[in-house]
């Protein structure tokens, strides 16, 4: 399934797509199921780079995820491709060097609106969703708090955007 004309697109971008971005996916995900959305978002996320194309998310995002009753066993890496551009509403960088590079590498004129995710947080902290890769699992469970408060944020401004069309 891919964003089309009736649905709004959502695509989550970090640097590998197996750590913050499938995380927000997923977390995204749960929120538009419980709030009977589906046929109206479509969400999917990607990296920056093709390194790890293919594969699940890291097993201690999956782990941290799944503690929450979110399951991400299912999304699998890509690269942000061209054509994102064209086919999502939102593109939500997790990090401002995400944002950057999503912005150099955009269309002139762009149709999907390049966000950060942290925007969407009703709490005043970091612009950015910090990268728990090389860390411990204290960071995976940061980083779902963070992108479970923005997320809450999108989904409010996106069913905004689909009362305001009716």
């Amino acid at each position: 399934m891919t964003a089309n004309k009736d649905r709004i697109g959502v695509l989550f971008v970090c640097t590998g797509n197996i750590c913050r971005s499938p995380t927000a996916e997923g977390v995204f995900r749960d929120l538009v199921r419980q709030s009977d959305l589906e046929e109206k978002i479509f969400v999917d996320s990607a990296g920056t780079i093709a390194f790890h194309t293919g594969e699940t998310p890291d097993p201690r995002s999956q782990q941290a995820a799944k503690r929450r009753n979110i399951d991400l066993s299912d999304i699998r890496a890509r690269q942000v491709r061209a054509e994102d551009f064209g086919s999502f509403d939102f593109v939500v960088a997790l990090d401002r060097s995400h944002y950057e590079e999503l912005n150099e590498q955009a269309p002139k004129p762009c149709k999907s609106a390049i966000k950060l995710l942290m925007d969407y947080s009703p709490q005043v902290g970091p612009q950015d969703v910090p990268d728990p890769y090389y860390g411990g699992p204290d960071g995976f469970e940061e980083v779902l708090d963070l992108i479970e408060a923005a997320s809450a944020g999108l989904l409010h401004e996106i069913i905004r955007i689909l009362n305001a069309k009716g």
